[in-house]
C-alpha cells in the first residue's frame, strides 16, 4: 500500500523478511550499488526527482545519476540540523555516523532522542511504514563507518538476514507542556467491527490572546484521526455544543446522530493529525493566534476491525511563546471538495481548484480521505510555480506532511489544484460522507 514514502528523507529498503525478492533484480557489485538499488531506485527516485517539490524541499535528488553526490557529503536544507553542524553523510568514519543527518533520520530505534532532542528535524522514516529492520540499518551504519565510499564492498550482505524489526513503544501519556495548555479525551471505549466518531467541547483556560507554537499529540493505536476545530464567528448560541458532553456521530447500531453532528457546520480548523504521535513545531518567528478564552471541538474517529473491544486515547499539548516572539500570524488552510460521487467497481478522478486572492506562503500541508483513496495531488495553477505538483500521498491512513523550509509562496490570483483519485471496489456507490466506508477530499495546512 505503501509505495511512495514522502517528505524529506525516504530511505525505506525494499528487502524485508516478507518480502519475495529475485536477487537479481539487485546490484550488488559495491556497497553503494546495493544502497542505490535496493533503497533508493526503488524507494526514493520516484519522488526525489529534479524539479520535484520533494526534492527541492528536502534538497536532496536520489536518481541513480546523481543520488550519490547528493548524498555524500552534501550539506543538508533542514535549519535545525544545519545549525547543528550536521551532513547528509560524511566520509570521516564513525565520527561521521553522529554527524549524518541521513543516519539521525532512518535510526528508529533511537527514536526518544530523535523526538525529544531534536524536535525541528522533522519525521523519522520510513514516513507512516514499518521501520528498517535491524540489518537494513546494519547495512547503513557499517557503510558510513567505512568511509561511505563509492567503489568497493565494506559491508557483507549476511547481515540483511536479520529481519527482526523495531517496535514503536507503547502509547505513552504525554506530559504537561512547560508553557501552553494540555487537551485531553478518554480513556474511551470503542466496540467490536465498528467507526467510534465523537466530538467533545473543552475550554483551554487562556484569559488573554495566545500564541502556539507547536503541536503535540500522542494517540492509543486504532485511530484514523484528532482533530481541533474552533467555531466561526457567526455560530448561532443555540448550536454550541456543551462543554465536556460526548457526542457520538453514530449511535449503538451505526445509526447517524444529526443533533450531535450540527455544530460540524460551523467548524474551522485548528490542529490535528491521522498520525498516532505529531510533533509540529511553526518556522522562526511564527505562530498560531489562540484567542482569549478559547474553547475547541475536539474530534476523535477510531477504527475497530477487530473482534473485541478496544481502548482509545488521546493526548494533546499546545506549547504557546511569548507574543513579542511573534513575527507572523499563521493563518488556517482547509481546503474541502464535499462534490463526490464515486460509480460501483470503477476507478474515479476527482479535482477541484481554490483561488488565492492574496499573496500566501504556504509552510504545511497535508491531506485527508478515506480508503478508497489511491492518489492525493496537489498542483499549482498560474504562477511562478504552475503546472509544479507540491504535494503527494497514497497512504490515506497516514498521510504525509509536508513541511516547507522556504514557504511555497502563491502570488495573488494562484490557484491550488486538488485531484484525489479512489478506487471504488464494491458494488455501491459512494459519496462524500464521515465513516471510513465514506469519502472525503480534503487538504489542511497553515499559511502567512
Amino acid at each position: 500500500m505503501k509505495q511512495n514514502a514522502l517528505f524529506f528523507f525516504l530511505f525505506a529498503l525494499l528487502l524485508t523478511g516478507c518480502d519475495v525478492k529475485n536477487v537479481d533484480e539487485f546490484d550488488d557489485s559495491t556497497t553503494w550499488r546495493s544502497i542505490q538499488t535496493r533503497i533508493l531506485t526503488p524507494k526514493c527516485a520516484n519522488c526525489h526527482v529534479a524539479g520535484s517539490s520533494f526534492a527541492e524541499q528536502s534538497g536532496l535528488i536520489l536518481t541513480e545519476d546523481v543520488a550519490y553526490e547528493e548524498t555524500v557529503s552534501s550539506q543538508v536544507k533542514n535549519a535545525a540540523a544545519k545549525k547543528d553542524g550536521l551532513e547528509m553523510v560524511g566520509t570521516q568514519g564513525l565520527p561521521s555516523l553522529y554527524k549524518s543527518y541521513f543516519w539521525e533520520k532512518v535510526n528508529y530505534p533511537d527514536e526518544d532522542h530523535f523526538y525529544n532532542d531534536h524536535p525541528n528535524y522533522g519525521a523519522l522514516m520510513p514516513l507512516g511504514d514499518d521501520p528498517l529492520t535491524n540489518g537494513e540499518l546494519e547495512l547503513l551504519r557499517q557503510w558510513i563507518v567505512a568511509g561511505a565510499p563509492k567503489a568497493g564492498k565494506v559491508v557483507d550482505l549476511k547481515v540483511l538476514e536479520d529481519t527482526r524489526r523495531y517496535e514503536r513503544p507503547a502509547f505513552r501519556p504525554l506530559e504537561k507542556p512547560v508553557q501552553g495548555y494540555q487537551l485531553k479525551l478518554g480513556p474511551f471505549d470503542v466496540a467490536p467491527n465498528f467507526n467510534r466518531e465523537f466530538f467533545v467541547f473543552q475550554k483551554v483556560g487562556n484569559l488573554v490572546d495566545t500564541y502556539v507554537k507547536r503541536f503535540e499529540i500522542e494517540m492509543r493505536a486504532g485511530s484514523h484521526h484528532f482533530l481541533i476545530y474552533n467555531f466561526r464567528a457567526n455560530t448561532p448560541s443555540s448550536i454550541m455544543p456543551k462543554e465536556g458532553v460526548i457526542r457520538d456521530i453514530w449511535d449503538a447500531n451505526g445509526g447517524f446522530n444529526m443533533l450531535n453532528a450540527a455544530p460540524m457546520q460551523y467548524h474551522t480548523f485548528f490542529g490535528g493529525t491521522q498520525w498516532p504521535r505529531l510533533d509540529y513545531t511553526f518556522p522562526e518567528g511564527v505562530a498560531l493566534k489562540m484567542p482569549a478564552n478559547a474553547g475547541f471541538d475536539l474530534n476523535s474517529h477510531y477504527v475497530n476491525k477487530g473482534k473485541e473491544k478496544i481502548t482509545g486515547e488521546v493526548y494533546a499539548n499546545l506549547h504557546t511563546v511569548d507574543k513579542s516572539q511573534v513575527k507572523y500570524e499563521a493563518n488556517i488552510l482547509d481546503l474541502n471538495n464535499t462534490n463526490i460521487f464515486l460509480p460501483p467497481k470503477q476507478k474515479t478522478t476527482l479535482q477541484k481548484s481554490f483561488t488565492f486572492n492574496k499573496q500566501t506562503r504556504i509552510i504545511m500541508l497535508f491531506s485527508h480521505a478515506h480508503q478508497y483513496m489511491t492518489s492525493f495531488k496537489v498542483f499549482v495553477e498560474g504562477g511562478a510555480n504552475n503546472g509544479k505538483m507540491v504535494y503527494f500521498a497514497d497512504d490515506w491512513e497516514h498521510p504525509p506532511i509536508l513541511t516547507f523550509n522556504d514557504p511555497l509562496i502563491l502570488e495573488a490570483g494562484t490557484k491550488l489544484r486538488l485531484e484525489a483519485t479512489y478506487d471504488n471496489t464494491t458494488n455501491n456507490a459512494i459519496s462524500f460522507g464521515l465513516t471510513a466506508d465514506d469519502e472525503m477530499m480534503i487538504l489542511f495546512g497553515y499559511y502567512y
